[in-house]
């Protein structure tokens, strides 16, 4: 018997991994990538599949914790994570797997927003619970996502022992946990949220097309979003800096830990604190800390300044520390790469992708170094990301002034101001330089 006949989670993973990363037919195949999903983990022994209702009901009847993983999956970017999970519940993971109940989600359609808060713009994420709906913590980051191919997975595992531990101690540990759990939050589902309620259900079209039924978590961060426009009020700086990264802040942690500091960047936020390179953070705000995606979370609930405690096990000895926020720290979050960055540059920026020139760019042109200088990128061509070239915009421009503002600023600072400041109609006088040659523009808001 070869080894996809006695391992049929083996086959579904041979057919993302193949589908998805081998130039061929199957690569434009999504349909197929999600019904060979259902088809090969429906009737799997460990996993209840698309089905965390159930999933709470069985770890409310066994007493087990629940780990529910999320996947978009016909999405390139985690697919090599997800495959690697799915290797190894059949072999060194299999025995701490065995004490979860272990859902898998492929859609966000129904998802309860109340729990389910988590960083939308992964295509692989889990989060860890107890029965009656506490969060113990998450687990994936952006630095998952770029190395997913490459995993070893052992922060995965850390962060299953972690959540088991926390698990061991619940209720007595109720209140430590209480930061862990999801914030207030403006819809009960996403197909709730109006612009994904008149396009989606609640339940996939398993009998007609399933992907175009299917709601990407990426769209929930979208629809809020524009929920938030539609209304004309100003988008919650959480909602354009989403579960900031660690390196927000000057720090970057070892990929295979739980949350252990690999470099501390100089004269960065962390770099005051008082963090040191093979430092274990334990907690980070009163919240423990079993995985990055839980250092992303108590950031995504600090406050917008002040004071953030950090626990930490160094030379096996616990230190607490102070971690002081000034103003406007989220805006240093690097948003370019993410999904839903695309929806705020077409609402911000009317489809432009910028770049800050770095010194020596900004030398060879004469600009001061602390002074605005984004490079044009991209400027869209289609629907409203083609608003800022239909207004004179090109490729290569570099923008040297906006809205009267001319000191030096990020492309992730430069959207969060729009948003926040301008409504969609309105226009933002824009001087940018071509070539040698000074333009003024009306940049559109949307």
């Amino acid at each position: 018997m070869n080894l996809y006949m006695k391992h049929p989670i083996l086959l579904a993973l041979a057919f993302v991994t193949v589908g998805l990363f081998c130039q061929a037919e199957t690569v434009k195949d999504r349909e197929g990538a999600v019904r060979q999903d259902r088809a090969t983990m429906e009737n799997d022994a460990r996993w209840i599949y698309n089905d965390f209702q159930r999933g709470f009901a069985e770890a409310k009847r066994t007493g087990k914790p629940l780990m529910v993983v999320l996947r978009c999956v016909p999405c390139l970017s985690c697919a090599g994570i997800d495959a690697e999970v799915l290797k190894r519940a059949e072999q060194d993971l299999a025995k701490l797997l065995d004490q979860f109940v272990c859902v898998r989600v492929i859609n966000a359609n129904a998802l309860d927003l109340a729990r389910f808060q988590f960083d939308y713009d992964l295509s692989f994420s889990a989060m860890f619970f107890n029965g009656d709906g506490t969060v113990y913590g998450r687990y994936g980051s952006w630095r998952h996502q770029r190395e997913g191919q490459n995993t070893t997975i052992t922060g995965y595992q850390r962060a299953l022992e972690g959540a088991l531990a926390l698990h061991r101690l619940y209720p007595a540990n109720q209140l430590a946990l209480a930061g862990k759990q999801g914030g207030p939050i403006p819809f009960k589902t996403p197909v709730e949220i109006p612009l994904l309620a008149s396009k989606y259900k609640s339940d996939l079209d398993w009998e007609g097309k399933v992907v175009p039924s299917c709601v990407h978590c990426h769209q929930i961060g979208d629809a809020i979003r524009a929920s938030y426009r539609d209304q004309k009020q100003p988008i919650p700086e959480a909602w354009i800096y989403p579960l900031p990264a660690p390196e927000t802040i000057g720090l970057t942690l070892v990929g295979e830990e739980a949350a252990t500091v690999e470099s501390v960047a100089a004269g960065s936020i962390a770099s005051t604190t008082g963090l040191e390179p093979a430092d274990e953070i334990l907690s980070l705000g009163g919240q423990p800390v079993i995985s990055v995606a839980d250092v992303n979370w108590a950031l995504h609930r600090a406050p917008d300044s002040g004071a953030l405690s950090v626990v930490v096990k160094r030379g096996g000895e616990k230190k607490t520390l102070r971690l002081m926020l000034p103003d406007n720290w989220r805006a240093q979050s690097d948003i370019s790469r993410r999904v839903g960055t695309w929806s705020m540059r077409g609402m911000a920026l009317g489809g432009l992708v910028l770049e800050d020139l770095n010194d020596a760019q900004r030398s060879e042109r004469g600009i001061n170094k602390d002074r605005l200088a984004l490079f044009v990128k991209h400027a869209g061509e289609y629907g409203k990301h083609a608003a800022a070239k239909k207004a004179g915009f090109q490729k290569d421009d570099v923008l040297v002034e906006i809205g009267g503002r001319s000191d030096r600023i990020t492309e992730a600072e430069l959207i969060g101001q729009i948003l926040k400041q301008h409504q969609a109609g309105e226009q933002v006088k824009t001087v940018l330089l071509r070539g040698t040659e000074r333009v003024e523009l009306q940049l559109p808001i949307q």
